[in-house]
């Protein structure tokens, strides 16, 4: 981990969310793919997590697309589960 980017354990505490179904897709990306991003991604992801929740399901479920095509590659890795 680098020096910049969270703990896991920090990031498992902010992946928990007011939606349920937002829990499952950030703690389910953080356990299976967080783990393999570069650092560039990670510090993305922790970027996400300050996002409001609605955005986040927005995307997640495909009625919003990110502009941003690095956010795009991340929500299109969490959609794919």
């Amino acid at each position: 981990m680098n020096q910049s980017t969270p703990s896991i354990e920090k990031l498992r505490w902010q992946c928990r969310r007011g939606m349920l179904e937002l829990d499952y897709v950030l703690k389910d990306f953080l356990e299976n793919h967080y783990p393999t991003l570069s650092v560039e991604e990670q510090m993305l992801f922790v970027k996400i997590l300050d996002f409001e929740d609605q955005l986040l399901i927005d995307w997640v479920m495909g009625n919003v697309v990110p502009s941003d095509a690095k956010i795009r590659r991340l929500v299109g890795l969490m959609q794919a589960g």
